[in-house]
Formats: C-alpha cells, structure tokens, sequence
C-alpha cells in the first residue's frame, strides 16, 4: 500500500512540475520567438517531462498534445491531426501483425533451437547463438517480444548445463546469456526501419527507403552483435567453459516438436516474401507501409493468425503516442521553434560546424538522454530538431535524422533505459553496475561504429 502511495505521490508530483514548466516556459520572453512557436516550445517541454516521467499514460499526453494545439492557437484540430495521417503508423500496425504471427506459429523458438543444435552448446557457442538469434528477431520484430521469447530457451541452456538453481545468482554464463541477449535485442533493431520505433520515427519525416536503410543499419548491428559478444563474454567468462550442454537432450526436446508444420511454413514464406518486398521496394516502387499491410493481410487471410489474435498484439497506445508525437514534431517545424532551438545551438558551438562535429553532438545528445528516459520520447523531440539541422545546413535530412535515430536506440547503460535492459535486471542475475559498466562501453563503441559507418558508406547514399 505504502509503495502504490509513493507511486501515486510521485506521478502526481511530475505532472504538476511539467504544468508548473509549461508556466514558465510560456511567460518566459524568449527573443526570435513568434507567438505560435513560443507556445510551441512551452507545449513541448510539458509533454516531455510527461513522456519521460511517465506520471500519466503515454498516448494521454498525446491525446493532450493534441487538443492543446487549438486551444493555444498553434494549429487546428485539422493540422494537428495529421500525425494520424503518417503511412508509417500503418507501418507500425502491419509489424505488430506480422510479429504476432511468425510468434504464434511457433517459428522463432523452432530456428533458435536449431540455431543452438548446428552452432554447438558449449559456453562460448552458447552466448554467441542466442545473441544473433535474439539480433536477427530484432530486426523485424519489437526488441521486447523476442527478448521475452529467448528468456525461456535460456532457462533451458542453463539447465541443460547442469548448474543449480543456487549457482544460477552469481554464474556469469547466466550473466552472459541474459545480459547479451538484452544488449542483443537492441542491436539487432538497428539494421531496419522497423527494428525500433526511433528508427519508425527517422523513416516517417525522411521517407528513407528500406533498403536504404539496411545499406546503413546491417553494417553497424552485425559489428555491434559481435563486439557484444565478445565484451560481454569477456566481462563474465563463463566458469564452465569445459563443460557442454547434453547435446542428446537437446536433440530430444528439438525431436519433441516433431516435423515443421504447415503453419511455421507458411509463416516464414510470408516472412520472406514481405522482406523481399522491403529489400525491393525501389525497383516495385511499394511504399513499406503498403509492403507492411501485405504482409499482415497474408498473416490473417491465410489463417496464420485470426483478427481476434492480431488485436491482442497491436499496441495501440504506442499507436495513440506515435501521432501525438508525429503532431507535436509537426508543429516544431511549421512554427519555426525547432528552427530556434537549432539556431541557437550553433551559436554555442561557434557559428560554422562541420557536419561531422554536428552529427557527433546530436549522438551524444541522444545517448545521454536515451539512458535516462524512453528512447521513444526522446526521438520525438530530436529527429523534428535533426531535419531542421539539416535544412539550415543544406543536407538531406537523414544524413542526421538516420544517426539520431540510432543513438536513441544505444540505451545499454541503465536498467530504466530499455524494456529489455530491465528485465535482464529483474532476473536477478545481473547487478545495475555491471550493467552500467558494460552498458557505457557499448553506447560509446555505438556512437564511433554509427559515425564511421555513416561518414563512409551512408554519405553517398542517403
């Protein structure tokens, strides 16, 4: 009781602050500022600290957002609705149906088995397997849906290696599987548009074609997965290196799910086909939210997965806070206040910035913050900011939105930063300072393999 108090005291205690910040924000002159953009400005503020601190639902601040922009005369009802308009949403809904169907068919736990079976079941095989099946899963579907998928074949690992329940709190092999495959899980979001909802959000305002995307964002998960195995191996070595799962047992749970069914089959032919519709989309010239609702279409029209099933899996109030967020990054830009915070922040850094310089601040920009709060909040507020950078400076737009995007999404040091961080912290077999530690290391190799990989493959293309 006492603790639901705390919690009570606490939200009712940030939602005041963010009225409290809109206050000030909205009496405060503030030079270069015109009406709309000034009460632009103050409306954000108040939503972020409402997004971060989480003190009243998500989608409501965005329901808020949204009704506020009349009443302040920043924008009508009809202009502030056209983050519902955004195809990307409908990008979003066709990947909750698609996950929810390469999930239900049974598919995913069938390749991680046989991934594990081929690769081997020692240690070091063992953290390696899981990492890349979690990465790959990653990359089509929501980081937390194939983090929470692995956690039992993990439990099963461990038990297959014989260590007990009491070895299981201080074993790094235990360590080492959770903690990787955590840290996993956001890599692997990194290679497409869909892996993450910043990556959503950086697709949604430039338009950046899928295929273009994975140009950029396979390069940096596959080197990201293979240094998180190697750190993470390296932290936590396993003290039973010598010893190897029973690779019988293993074979006998793997004959346990019998032949693959017609449904897993199914399931992973549509999976290749949208994905080869994505990779495609230049040459067929189908936008991916259209390849998306093919996809989902398929999934449901072929009894992969029921519309009743379907349901269950969207997300709607990540849905309800996209287009809140899509409106109020909207209204940043047709006011001009993204374009005065922009404005001043060169006047901090000196006038004429390399690209460079710029794209390296916006990243640390991006991965400090993105420890502290949700990754989603945050793109909303720095991908709007990004494309105006770009266009006071004369580049495509996601030559910055792109590596914004991606630093939103290297939240490794902090169990409050991702989902999926969190609950490798709930297991109870990591600590936060290990976490910590090994979490910043990570964030700062992200930051330097994203701006090599940008600055040599992704400024000729993007």
């Amino acid at each position: 009781m006492m603790i639901r108090e705390l919690s009570c005291d606490r939200k009712y205690i940030n939602g005041l602050l963010a009225v409290v910040a809109f206050v000030v924000i909205f009496l405060i002159p503030f030079e270069g500022l015109n009406y709309p953009a000034h009460a632009t400005l103050a409306l954000l503020v108040f939503a972020v600290i409402l997004w971060a601190t989480e003190a009243i639902p998500v989608a409501v601040t965005s329901v808020i957002v949204l009704f506020l922009q009349p009443l302040l005369g920043i924008a009508s009802i009809e202009r502030a609705m056209i983050g519902f308009a955004n195809p990307i949403l409908l990008l979003i809904i066709g990947g909750f149906v698609i996950a929810a169907g390469i999930s239900s068919s049974g598919l995913v736990q069938r390749a991680a088995y046989l991934l594990i079976s081929r690769i081997g079941t020692c240690p070091d095989k063992s953290v390696s397997a899981t990492a890349y099946s979690t990465g790959f899963m990653s990359a089509w579907i929501e980081n937390i849906v194939s983090y929470a998928m692995m956690i039992p074949i993990f439990h099963y690992i461990i038990e297959l290696t014989g260590i007990t329940e009491e070895e299981k709190k201080s074993s790094n092999f235990t360590k080492a599987l959770f903690l990787g495959g955590s840290y996993a899980s956001l890599a692997g979001g990194l290679a497409t548009p869909i892996g993450t909802v910043p990556n959503l959000m950086a697709a949604a305002y430039t338009g950046i074609q899928f295929s273009t995307w994975m140009v950029i964002g396979v390069p940096i998960a596959v080197v990201m997965l293979f240094l998180i195995v190697k750190i993470v191996y390296r932290a936590f070595p396993p003290e039973i290196t010598k010893v190897c799962a029973n690779e019988l047992e293993l074979k006998r749970r793997i004959d346990e799910m019998g032949v693959i069914t017609g449904k897993e089959e199914l399931a992973g032919g549509i999976l290749l086909f949208t994905i080869f519709l994505w990779v495609t989309e230049g040459f067929t010239g189908l936008g991916s939210s259209t390849i998306a609702l093919i996809g989902a279409t398929m999934y449901l029209l072929l009894g992969v997965i029921s519309w009743k099933e379907a349901q269950k899996n969207i997300n709607w109030s990540l849905i309800i806070f996209f287009g809140g967020a899509l409106s109020l990054g909207a209204a940043m830009l047709q006011t001009g206040s993204a374009q005065w915070i922009i404005d001043n922040v060169l006047a901090i850094l000196g006038g004429n910035v390399s690209q460079f310089v710029l794209t390296l601040v916006l990243m640390i920009i991006g991965v400090i913050f993105t420890q502290i709060m949700s990754n989603i909040a945050l793109s909303a507020i720095l991908i709007p900011i990004s494309v105006s950078l770009a266009d006071t400076t004369g580049v495509t737009a996601s030559l910055y939105a792109v590596p914004v995007a991606i630093a939103c999404s290297l939240s490794f040091a902090l169990p409050v930063s991702d989902p999926t961080v969190a609950m490798a912290h709930t297991t109870g077999h990591v600590q936060i300072g290990e976490i910590i530690k090994i979490g910043s290391i990570l964030a700062t190799i992200g930051i330097i393999v994203t701006v090599i990989v940008i600055f040599t493959v992704g400024i000729r293309i993007l």
